[in-house]
């Protein structure tokens, strides 16, 4: 363990598990658009886009802290890969419920739910792991858990593609609903970045 004989500037950690919990409010929002009837889904984008936008708020408060602080609790670069990777979960997560309004589709295909259900337990663990960062403890099961997920979550994308080119959709629903399942799949692979990130950093630190 290496000794530090400067303080650091704490106020990093709860920014970091502020955006991670805002990342549970989105997953949420993406759990209850799956149930939600077409006229209701336009009132959930709403409060996704509200979300988002609080997250780029704390991503902005990071980066600004960043850009003033002497003294970080670990390096700087992965303090902005770490805050970057939290903040496209958001946007991938927000991008795919506007897309289902913005492309009125009556139904989504069976297996998004799963992608969802994935993205949720990500977000849940995500945002378990974030206070930890301040010991460096108990997260490797954090990080092996989220890698495992996006491994289902690759899994489960190829089985919507194959359903999708299947032929029983027209060629412009599969265009729709394609681009739908490939930001759920993105939003799986940041989530992998981001717990590779934490990986990293607890590498370095240890």
């Amino acid at each position: 363990m290496r000794i530090r004989l400067t303080p650091r500037e704490t106020s990093f950690y709860d920014m970091f598990a502020a955006s991670a919990n805002n990342l549970v409010t989105g997953s949420k929002l993406l759990l209850e658009l799956l149930g939600a009837d077409v006229a209701a889904r336009s009132e959930i984008a709403d409060r996704m886009r509200a979300a988002e936008h609080a997250g780029d708020e704390i991503t902005h408060s990071i980066f600004h802290q960043l850009n003033s602080s002497f003294i970080t609790p670990f390096d700087r670069e992965d303090i902005y890969s770490l805050a970057s990777s939290l903040d496209d979960i958001m946007d991938f997560m927000e991008e795919a419920v506007d897309l289902v309004v913005l492309y009125e589709i009556d139904a989504l295909p069976k297996g998004v739910e799963q992608q969802i259900e994935v993205l949720s337990r990500a977000a849940e663990l995500t945002a378990a792991a974030m206070p930890n960062l301040r010991s460096m403890a108990n997260l490797t099961e954090y990080w092996i858990e989220v890698n495992r997920l996006e491994n289902q979550a690759d899994q489960i994308h190829r089985k919507l593609l194959a359903h999708l080119f299947s032929g029983q959709y027209e060629a412009i629903e599969v265009l729709k609903l394609k681009q739908i399942v490939d930001v759920l799949e993105e939003a799986a692979d940041a989530f992998e970045h981001v717990a590779n990130t934490v990986e990293t950093i607890a590498v370095k630190e240890s």
